[in-house]
């Protein structure tokens, strides 16, 4: 009839019952309604000085968390929002990413025949101690119109970064054919790419070059870490996406 349960009701009867008033009880309950929901985030001063430390040296959110140097008194995800609500300075991250959901299957830009990475260190059993090996990939432009194609050697870490006439397979296949054919031939002997269309000729390019294209699988960039990240350091010193790569010289 009351609409309440019965403990509560009874909680109410023993408060009156004990000589307090209807008006104290709901100041008592007003009070306590305080105490209810979600705290603020609250970063100590120490720990906001630690965090932006280790941001100035490169450090991400999930790296500060999960190294817990110091205790910080948030989850990464709540570190990211605080750095989104500009309680930090978000430009000083690293990089940005976009985050997927559990279970997502990327299937755009895809091939179906292809040299797997696998394959690489059967062929090139001293792949890991041998120069003349690359990974590449391309920095797309603003509104998706233009790109460059980055490449990394592995052993000795030099960038190279070449301009296509635009993002097609057939533009990128130019530039690579291009750019192999100015060097001596043979100086470099695989080159690993991730699975994007835009590579989509590597059969073209491995022929007129003498040159193995093996490519990762699909969502692991772990497989090209050192490209990923060359091409984090690209974006941030000269060669941002919003940048219309047309432009450049």
């Amino acid at each position: 009839m009351l609409g309440r349960s019965r403990q509560t009701i009874y909680k109410v009867y023993i408060f009156l019952k004990k000589g307090s008033s209807a008006s104290d009880y709901y100041q008592k309950y007003k009070e306590n309604k305080t105490y209810c929901g979600r705290r603020p985030i609250i970063l100590s001063t120490d720990q906001q000085t630690y965090v932006q430390k280790m941001t100035a040296k490169g450090w991400t959110p999930d790296v500060i968390i999960g190294r817990a140097e110091i205790p910080i008194s948030c989850s990464v995800r709540t570190l990211y929002r605080l750095f989104k609500a500009n309680y930090f300075d978000i430009t000083k991250l690293p990089m940005k990413g976009k985050r997927k959901p559990n279970g997502h299957n990327e299937r755009r830009g895809r091939q179906a025949f292809k040299r797997n990475i696998s394959e690489r260190l059967t062929d090139y059993t001293q792949f890991n101690q041998e120069f003349e090996h690359l990974e590449g990939d391309t920095i797309v432009g603003v509104h998706h119109k233009s790109a460059v194609i980055t490449l990394i050697e592995r052993l000795s870490k030099v960038i190279i970064t070449l301009k296509p006439e635009g993002r097609k397979a057939t533009d990128i296949e130019k530039a690579t054919t291009a750019w192999l054919q100015s060097i001596p031939k043979n100086m470099f002997k695989s080159l690993t790419f991730d699975c994007g269309k835009e590579f989509s000729n590597w059969k073209e390019t491995s022929n007129a070059n003498d040159i193995s294209i093996y490519f990762a699988d699909p969502g692991t960039p772990s497989q090209r870490r050192l490209n990923k990240n060359s091409n984090g350091i690209l974006c941030r010193n000269g060669l941002p996406k919003k940048m219309d790569f047309n432009q450049v010289d």
